[in-house]
């Protein structure tokens, strides 16, 4: 296009030719339709190339998807935009924190296999007892990485030798008398977002295959600290979405014909194989809880602003969270004591560590349940868990919770937030390498997203204040924490509380026959905004009374 060529002469050259016809979105006239010369004029206006593919999905997208671009707003006009952060209904009460001595003990007498699915918090206590030591079970997990790896592919870099000197280390501080936490000498895996200085950092997407970022992420060296003992880079959707990354799809151990889904697929697959004793993944929509519920571990989302994001790559400023995935809810707990507090790297961390949370008695809390979520086979379940609850000193709300309905356009600022963050990608062609490129993966998503104009981008903004703003009130009566349990993917409960940023636990609830194969399924327990010791509480509650997360795949 010449200099001289200005963006007012070009439109209305367009204009004349018939491509575009102006259109302000008044009365009853209807937009134009999309075409690709409209699409390519766009295209060239914002200074972009595409293929003849690349174009022709991108007409069938935009025309998908801009009706609900082009939904008018009915926040009023006082409303703003979204920030980040939620807020807390209860201050922070400090707790005494408890500090637990070593002791010397014989060797465990217990198979590899029982010590490679023994919770986390177990594993830590043999340790500490001098009946376990790290690098024994580092040792163990190294070489079902390495053997199961080949199979599920859940691990990207193996940090071996890394593993061994801190187990060694972890060792040698516990003979000195030094306990660095309560999960000392416990080896883990992250997720491939994160970086770790002379290994790739990889975010399962081939450009990035062989990338180092020399820096430590502040969930690394929080755990670095804490004397665990990190294991492998786990691997991740490409930039986060799905189970697929450069290297094919992480497997889910119960049924190795499917994928774990994701994007936290090695996490999760990791932890059901028994190749872990923990690791940590990622959330934006769904990234915890769905590879949680495919793979039959426990996760836990935490508050939005909890966990430092400081290291790990950006998906969504807005919406990204970091939490840990276990064996079971305790296990969730002692890791969110190490990593959930404020980090200057991360401005969106609020001044509240977890560790110097309350306590909640379960009188002081109330259990509600997203009843007309149970459906089928799920009906009775209100009914039989609220008794359950009940006898345990839990208040039990009988209504039904409902959660607010977004608006249509409610995600649009993540894929927004995600076009910003990839735009080089996209502008050197390198979203054309990834290997996921249907119809709702990252490349076709970005390159739509080019073509949100500010405007919609602040009205979807604006109306996701106004649905936090409802769950918040919706959530809110009484006096105490509220727990609300929903069927993990029934309703729009996993869509609205990562949109509003509100803490989850995720747990196997039952087994159902899929295809000769057992597949796990899910609950969710959410809570208010840094309420998540209530939270685990409740959800702690269901696993003494429950074997699901006892149960192994193989």
């Amino acid at each position: 296009m010449p200099d001289s060529l200005t963006r007012r002469r070009f439109l209305a050259g367009l204009a004349a030719t018939g491509v575009v016809t102006p259109w302000t979105g008044g009365g009853d006239m209807a937009p134009p339709e999309v075409t690709r010369a409209i699409v390519e004029a766009a295209a060239t206006l914002a200074g972009l190339e595409f293929n003849d593919v690349e174009l022709e999905d991108l007409v069938r997208d935009l025309k998908r998807d801009r009706k609900q671009w082009l939904q008018p707003s009915a926040v009023p006009n006082g409303v703003g935009p979204a920030s980040g952060r939620v807020h807390a209904v209860h201050p922070p009460r400090p707790r005494s924190p408890s500090a637990v001595d070593p002791v010397a003990g014989s060797e465990v007498a217990m198979s590899d296999e029982d010590l490679a699915f023994l919770p986390a918090h177990d594993q830590a206590r043999l340790i500490r007892e001098g009946r376990l030591s790290s690098l024994r079970l580092t040792r163990l997990y190294l070489q079902r990485l390495e053997a199961l790896n080949p199979k599920l592919l859940f691990a990207i870099t193996i940090l071996r030798d890394r593993a061994l000197a801190q187990a060694e280390a972890a060792d040698r501080d516990l003979a000195a008398g030094v306990l660095r936490s309560a999960l000392h000498g416990v080896p883990w895996g992250v997720k491939d977002l994160f970086a770790v200085p002379g290994a790739p950092t990889t975010w399962g997407a081939k450009p990035f295959e062989t990338r180092v970022i020399d820096e430590t992420a502040t969930v690394v060296r929080q755990l670095d600290e804490a004397g665990c003992v990190l294991l492998a880079k786990l691997s991740c959707g490409a930039l986060a979405m799905g189970d697929q990354w450069f290297g094919g799809r992480t497997r889910n151990p119960w049924n190795p014909e499917r994928g774990s889904s994701g994007s936290s697929a090695g996490s999760a697959s990791a932890v059901a194989a028994g190749c872990v004793g923990f690791a940590i993944g990622t959330e934006t929509l769904g990234s915890i809880v769905s590879p949680s519920t495919r793979c039959g571990v426990t996760g836990l989302r935490p508050t939005f602003g909890r966990v430092s994001r400081a290291g790990c790559m950006a998906l969504s400023w807005s919406m990204d969270k970091v939490g840990p995935m276990a064996r079971n809810v305790r296990d969730c707990v002692l890791v969110l004591e190490i990593i959930g507090r404020p980090d200057a790297g991360d401005p969106d961390t609020e001044a509240r560590p977890f560790d110097a949370e309350p306590e909640w008695a379960p009188e002081d809390v109330t259990i509600r349940f997203a009843k007309s979520a149970f459906r089928g086979r799920l009906a009775e379940f209100p009914a039989s868990l609220a008794k359950m609850f009940e006898a345990r000193g839990f208040q039990i709300d009988e209504s039904d919770f409902v959660f607010p309905s977004p608006a249509p356009r409610a995600r649009l600022m993540l894929d927004v937030e995600a076009a910003a963050a990839f735009d080089d990608l996209m502008r050197e062609g390198a979203l054309r390498t990834l290997t996921a490129q249907g119809p709702r993966a990252w490349p076709r998503s970005m390159r739509a997203a080019h073509f949100v104009s500010g405007v919609d981008y602040v009205q979807s903004a604006r109306e996701r204040h106004e649905l936090k703003v409802a769950t918040h009130d919706a959530m809110s009566p009484g006096d105490g924490p509220l727990v609300v349990i929903t069927p993990s993917f029934a309703g729009n409960a996993l869509l609205v509380t990562n949109l509003t940023g509100h803490p989850c636990v995720c747990l196997p609830a039952e087994f159902i026959e899929a295809n000769g194969h057992r597949q796990p399924q899910s609950l969710s327990f959410i809570g208010r905004p840094f309420e998540e010791r209530a939270l685990c509480r409740a959800a702690e509650v269901f696993q003494e009374v429950t074997d699901h997360h006892r149960q192994r795949p193989f």
